[in-house]
């Protein structure tokens, strides 16, 4: 089985994380891809983020229709910070060891990968499909990623790299123009777009 995997604070889900699950899923062969909101993401723990609630709620909203898509609270139900690497072994825990883990995220993350928790081994843990976006040249990551990972393997080969359309969406562009009062309705799926409005969200 090979299962897809989106984190992020999805603060909030926009048409760039849809785009990507989707073209991950057919790129890679997933099953199906889940959206894993985190609670307290430790390089950000001077950002402000809407409650755990909204941003489920949007998430369900934006993948309503999809089978191909899931979304998980584990990270949201566990006390502490959200590590990557406590997700993906989780995964397996529920999955089986045997499932394949695809960690979809943006070239700019898959940059600053050293910085997380346990890198080496979250590089055993699965394979990380990097989503082009201006401005992030995947060639740095040769760079940057240890030559072999605790499997014994070269790590850089546990990275896939994927270009896609629509990575210029940004959830604090969006956060600023519903701030400002500037137009974001076709950035995000109408459902989302009506539940900031109704919540009011970003205000």
């Amino acid at each position: 089985m090979r299962l897809g995997v989106m984190g992020g604070t999805f603060d909030p889900i926009h048409i760039g994380h849809l785009v990507t699950a989707e073209e991950a899923r057919f790129q890679f062969g997933l099953e199906k891809v889940i959206f894993i909101p985190s609670a307290h993401p430790p390089h950000k723990t001077g950002d402000l983020q809407s409650p755990a609630e909204d941003r489920m709620r949007m998430i369900q909203l934006a993948i309503e229709g999809n089978p191909a898509n899931g979304v998980s609270d584990m990270e949201i139900m566990r006390p502490g910070f959200s590590y990557t690497i406590d997700t993906m072994r989780e995964l397996h825990r529920i999955h089986g060891a045997e499932t394949e883990l695809y960690f979809i995220t943006g070239a700019d993350a898959i940059l600053e990968i050293l910085t997380w928790k346990d890198p080496e081994e979250l590089l055993a843990e699965g394979w990380f499909i990097a989503a082009t976006r201006p401005g992030y040249p995947l060639s740095k990551l040769s760079e940057i990623i240890p030559e072999f990972n605790s499997a014994g393997e070269k790590a850089i080969k546990r990275v896939c790299a994927m270009e896609i359309p629509a990575l210029a969406i940004s959830s604090t562009d969006i956060r600023e123009r519903v701030a400002e009062g500037r137009p974001f309705r076709y950035l995000v799926p109408e459902t989302v777009w009506a539940y900031i409005k109704n919540r009011g969200l970003y205000l």
